[in-house]
């Protein structure tokens, strides 16, 4: 792999990679606002100026500036190298590249920064980007001086809705433009566009539309300072006290990666954001994906219960023993979800196989919708293809409901609350389930076993692409509620038998064993 140097540090890069690029996976951070991989460059922010020096033999270009001579107080014209934005220059075999090593360089990103500061409000005591803000860390790193302008800073409209999403704020915008081509270049909507010039450049929404769609939250994510905050998230929560966890997307069968952001103290989830993964969903989630980690706390179920009444885990276990003790065995159904992880989903039919010897398998979750060609997938459940994969010949829902109507079953263990029809037939059956979330299978069940949403275990999603990725555990098991798979071995005991697992390791080591060759798009540990 060809290599060039950056800062004395040789960086391989791939044919027709920019510097700033190359340097940026080989961890060499080059200071940028306008610059995202995903995006095109429009080296327009000017903070990613590098000297490339000239190679042995060759003449590098140079420009003529007055400069103030400190001994003798007067100004004189010097030469300085011309400097050259990373984000455009193309890596080349043997280039020689100076960053924090120039002092060209250096006093370029102390003026750019100062520039950009000359109007910018003090908003950080204020503002949802403080402690992430890339102004206040680039600040720290190339600039540390007093503002030198005592004029009246320019003002421009704060607190603007641009939708139902995104509030703007013209004050803090450093006229990067990523959200202008982010919703033009990856979302195909170029309803954003930038407008008068100078210091009255300001981001504005085209005539007669708004900042709609599925990809708005998106701007704000691409936002490197404070201009764009979500409605969902402004002055919710400050940064500095939130904790981060690896996670899946529970929005759709994509599996989008994500960061889920809470904070400990209060076990809550605030906010997911994209976690790059060029297989999966490169730099981008949607809206209804991003709104997804409030799933961890809403529309949930603490606590097991027995004919509607809150119950123990123990006096619920009892009683779903009591249930099932005795019962024709032929008659009992086992419904694996297309929303609980790939280890619950093994748990349940290992339960169904080595209990009761079952092999009559139905699958639930949530009805198909939206889907477009950029990420979003009609399957809005994040592991239809786990199911798949366990059992492939499991029946859809409609045929459960049909055969409880028949009587052909007459007991059944579900793993999941959701269903994608009404599951009022159910009722004719004496049913078990074990789920996170209200829905229809919860409100026809004899007992509920309360079980730990995606939030508060680590489980592995196979996503429409077969790709297999590990959600990690974030929040605390909230409630009574333990994960499906404990259940289950806490069931098998209450009916008299041992389950064949007891930790989630010896889990994943068994299914290991099943399937080795399990392709994996996750980089996140086992456990």
């Amino acid at each position: 792999m060809p290599t060039f140097k950056y800062d004395g540090h040789e960086v391989a890069f791939e044919q027709g990679e920019t510097i700033i690029a190359a340097c940026a996976r080989a961890g060499h951070e080059i200071p940028h606002y306008c610059w995202h991989a995903g995006l095109s460059a429009p080296a327009n922010c000017r903070m990613c100026l590098v000297e490339i020096l000239p190679k042995p033999g060759t003449r590098g270009v140079s420009l003529d500036i007055v400069e103030l001579d400190d001994a003798t107080g007067e100004y004189k014209t010097v030469q300085k190298p011309k400097l050259q934005p990373a984000c455009q220059m193309s890596a080349a075999e043997g280039l020689e590249v100076k960053g924090d090593t120039s002092p060209h360089v250096h006093q370029a990103r102390k003026s750019v920064q100062e520039f950009l500061l000359l109007n910018h409000p003090v908003d950080c005591p204020i503002c949802d980007q403080s402690g992430e803000c890339k102004l206040q860390d680039y600040w720290l790193e190339h600039g540390q001086f007093k503002k030198r302008m005592h004029d009246e800073p320019v003002h421009k409209p704060k607190a603007v809705s641009f939708g139902p999403t995104i509030v703007y704020d013209a004050e803090r915008c450093v006229m990067c433009t990523r959200c202008v081509r982010f919703m033009e270049e990856v979302a195909k909507d170029p309803v954003l566009e930038m407008r008068e010039r100078g210091n009255l450049n300001e981001i504005a929404v085209a005539p007669g539309r708004q900042l709609e769609g599925h990809y708005t939250f998106m701007t704000e994510h691409v936002c490197p300072v404070g201009a764009l905050t979500t409605k969902d998230f402004r002055f919710k929560a400050r940064v500095w006290f939130l904790r981060t966890a690896k996670s899946v997307c529970q929005g759709c069968a994509t599996g989008c990666n994500a960061h889920l952001d809470y904070d400990p103290r209060y076990n809550r989830a605030y906010r997911y954001r994209p976690r790059d993964n060029m297989a999966v969903n490169k730099f981008w989630m949607c809206d209804e994906g991003m709104v997804t980690y409030t799933r961890a706390h809403e529309g949930r179920i603490f606590d097991s219960r027995t004919s509607g009444t809150s119950a123990s885990n123990t006096s619920a276990l009892s009683e779903a023993a009591e249930l099932f003790a005795g019962v024709n065995k032929s008659g009992v159904a086992f419904v694996l979800s297309a929303q609980h992880s790939l280890e619950d989903n093994w748990a349940l039919r290992q339960f169904a196989t080595t209990l009761f010897g079952s092999n009559s398998f139905y699958v639930t979750g949530a009805a198909n919708g939206y889907a477009d060609d950029i990420l979003i997938s009609g399957d809005k459940n994040a592991n239809t293809a786990v199911v798949k994969q366990l059992v492939p010949d499991a029946k859809p829902f409609e045929a459960l409901a049909a055969d409880v109507a028949a009587g052909r079953v007459r007991h059944v263990i579900a793993l999941g609350g959701d269903a994608p029809s009404d599951a009022s037939a159910l009722k004719a059956a004496t049913l078990v389930t074990l789920a996170s979330h209200e829905g229809a299978l919860t409100k026809a069940a004899r007992v509920v076993l309360a079980v730990t949403s995606w939030a508060e275990h680590s489980g592995s999603y196979v996503n429409v692409k077969g790709l297999t990725q590990v959600s990690d555990a974030a929040l605390s098991p909230q409630g009574s509620s333990k994960p499906a798979w404990q259940q289950l071995a806490d069931l098998a005991r209450a009916l008299g038998s041992d389950a064949t697992w007891t930790k989630l390791k010896q889990i994943r080591t068994l299914l290991d064993a099943e399937s080795p060759a399990r392709p994996s798009a996750a980089a996140s540990p086992a456990e």
